[in-house]
């Protein structure tokens, strides 16, 4: 079918590119304000370090918000799990977790850090601080989900390989069904477990991609619609000398 016969065809294809272009553009400075909110609460409950009440680690409504806490308990007999296809430095790794129960009885998964894994792959043991009984650090939201694969699959020493924290999933395969809804991450510390920072964004794109990526959306739905107005015009100028009449 020829454009040149068919504008209608021409402009509707045209109008719904650049209106889907422009959607993926304004979709990706809602994500960047999103992580920007996210930056910023977490800045605030780590500058202020200020301990909030127990309370808020059990409180669905906070599941998205980040809280400085300090917990006193004992790390659970309960099996680690292990978060795959975790990035650092270009690196591939794992990050670990263990179930950490408060003096009450309420488990919140603890996030001990990542490390790399060797070529062949062999996952780290992941020792249980039988010691520890407080813990202070941010209390989050688990890490961002990418593919999810499925039920963690439990390996040979009982530690569960996943592949997203998936919450409603961790508490049937570690038979926690009051596990909090968010996870803790405590300050570095040489003898607990692998190294951690409080970087809330990893194995993820910053704000400033988002808005990189938006620009790019917004110049492809500009490029369409210039396109559509130079073939358009184009068409009526090889119309009009069609019917002009011969000199």
């Amino acid at each position: 079918m020829s454009v040149r016969r068919h504008p209608a065809f021409l402009w509707a294809i045209a109008l719904l590119a650049t209106a889907l272009f422009a959607w993926l553009g304004f979709w990706q400075l809602e994500r960047a304000d999103e992580k920007r909110g996210m930056l910023a609460k977490a800045s605030s409950a780590l500058t202020s370090r200020t301990p909030k009440p127990r309370s808020v680690i059990a409180d669905e409504a906070r599941a998205m918000d980040y809280d400085w806490v300090a917990v006193e308990g004992r790390f659970a007999d309960a099996p680690a799990v292990l978060l795959d296809n975790q990035q650092q430095g270009g690196k591939v790794g794992v990050r670990a977790y263990r179930v950490f129960l408060l003096k009450d009885g309420l488990p919140v998964l603890v996030d001990l850090g990542w490390t790399a894994l060797p070529p062949d792959r062999t996952l780290p043991r992941v020792v249980r601080d039988v010691e520890r009984d407080r813990l202070a650090g941010l209390l989050m939201p688990p890490p961002g989900q990418g593919l999810d694969m499925g039920a963690p699959v439990q390996q040979s020493d009982g530690a569960l390989l996943a592949t997203a924290i998936d919450l409603p999933m961790l508490r049937v395969a570690l038979e926690l069904p009051a596990l909090a809804p968010r996870v803790l991450r405590p300050d570095n510390d040489p003898g607990l477990g692998y190294a951690r920072d409080f970087d809330i964004l990893p194995n993820t794109l910053p704000p400033e991609r988002h808005i990189g990526y938006a620009v790019q959306w917004f110049g492809l739905a500009i490029t369409v619609l210039i396109t559509a107005l130079l073939l358009s015009w184009r068409r009526r100028r090889a119309a009009q000398r069609d019917h002009r009449p011969p000199q």
